[in-house]
């Protein structure tokens, strides 16, 4: 597990830790990635900048464990304004918790990864 984050409470600039973990997912080094900021969405942004790199923003565990099932996401984010511990704590080990399906999700995926390369 590689630990990239904020060692503090202080405000940061969020596309700096997207950026981290999405270039650690993209070359190998993870397989996949969590983020967390006030809602997700930019970290999902800029996650989703990078090569290979299928960020989601949920905020219930039903979303995540389809987000791995059938779009094989590897970097799952969170906002902490939204979603309370417990309830990210459910998202994150239902996210862990499934893998993808293929078969015709694949080609889904596949088709995504293309659009607008």
């Amino acid at each position: 597990m590689l630990d990239l984050g904020t060692d503090s409470a202080e405000s940061v600039d969020y596309p700096v830790y997207a950026t981290a973990v999405s270039r650690a997912v993209e070359a190998g080094e993870a397989d996949n990635g969590l983020l967390l900021c006030g809602t997700g969405l930019g970290m999902a942004l800029t996650a989703n900048h990078f090569t290979g790199i299928r960020a989601v923003t949920v905020s219930e565990p039903f979303s995540a464990r389809m987000a791995r099932r059938h779009n094989d996401a590897n970097v799952l984010c969170m906002g902490a304004r939204v979603v309370g511990a417990g309830t990210a704590l459910e998202i994150l080990a239902a996210w862990l918790a499934e893998e993808f399906e293929g078969g015709r999700h694949k080609r889904r995926v596949d088709m995504i990864m293309e659009a607008g390369a």
